[in-house]
């Protein structure tokens, strides 16, 4: 049986992307962090909006803890407009991974993602690629995991539900009903209530080859999950999957797949990984 996590569950964020009331026209207020440098390793200060991290951000399984970029879009920028006419969203870039960004009839959004030590950076960018807000910080805290291999998945339909799937080397399998393996990998964000991300990772990858499948579950909404493929906001759903290689580091490399899905039930193999 499959359960929803509900937004309220998740507002121990680790940062907040807050826009103003409407009194001004700016489209995005980015007012905590302020960026520089963060650490939050050793102390539980989710409580304090200008730190980057609560207590452990990283929580596999229940991922009670798992960061979220939390904020608030303009009219002008939703991916609806006043009528509910679905139009093009604006896009959240992390650290150079784009994600459709979608948001709630307030043009309020909360995304889940796992950030590494070293530098980091959010900015929104609206349908027309121009930048409307961006940060950057420079996580400290030495203890923090880095993960040496990640796989991060997202979709341009906030009415479905897409799972990432992926199989080490050691035959363990890795998805939403099994985030956390034996061998140290396991899924760091598991987003099951809008377009991702979904994100795997590994500290220390074995060698050898990961298999990487997408899985279109089925859908979401007010009423929970279902398999109503008539509330699609998409006749095909347009999947990117990012690999990241050695992240925030000299080495790191990113590639990049598109995988479209049809209807309820594809699996797609997207890449054999050699490590």
């Amino acid at each position: 049986m499959r359960f929803s996590f509900r937004p309220d569950f998740l507002f121990a964020a680790a940062f907040s992307l807050l826009s103003l009331p409407a009194l001004a026209l700016q489209p995005l207020t980015l007012d905590a962090p302020a960026g520089g440098w963060n650490r939050g390793g050793f102390t539980d200060r989710s409580e304090d909006s200008g730190v980057a991290y609560p207590y452990s951000p990283i929580d596999r399984g229940a991922q009670a803890g798992r960061t979220l970029i939390r904020g608030r879009l303009a009219a002008e920028h939703r991916a609806r407009d006043a009528n509910g006419k679905v139009r093009t969203p604006p896009t959240l870039v992390v650290n150079g991974n784009p994600m459709p960004l979608y948001s709630d009839n307030d043009g309020r959004f909360a995304r889940p993602y796992a950030f590494a030590p070293g530098s980091n950076s959010v900015e929104i960018r609206s349908a027309g690629g121009e930048s409307l807000g961006r940060l950057q910080f420079y996580e400290a805290n030495p203890a923090r995991p880095r993960a040496q291999l990640r796989a991060i998945l997202a979709w341009d339909d906030d009415q479905a539900e897409v799972d990432l799937h992926v199989l080490t080397p050691d035959g363990q399998h890795a998805f939403w009903a099994h985030p956390q393996l034996s061998n140290g990998g396991g899924m760091d964000v598991d987003s099951v209530d809008g377009a991702g991300p979904e994100m795997f990772s590994m500290t220390a990858p074995l060698r050898g080859p990961y298999q990487l499948y997408v899985n279109y579950w089925g859908n979401f909404g007010s009423a929970g999950y279902h398999f109503d493929d008539s509330t699609r906001q998409r006749k095909i759903i347009t999947c990117r999957i990012t690999l990241v290689f050695h992240e925030n580091t000299p080495q790191e490399r990113r590639e990049s797949f598109v995988v479209p899905l049809r209807k309820i039930g594809d699996l797609t193999h997207v890449k054999t990984v050699i490590f």
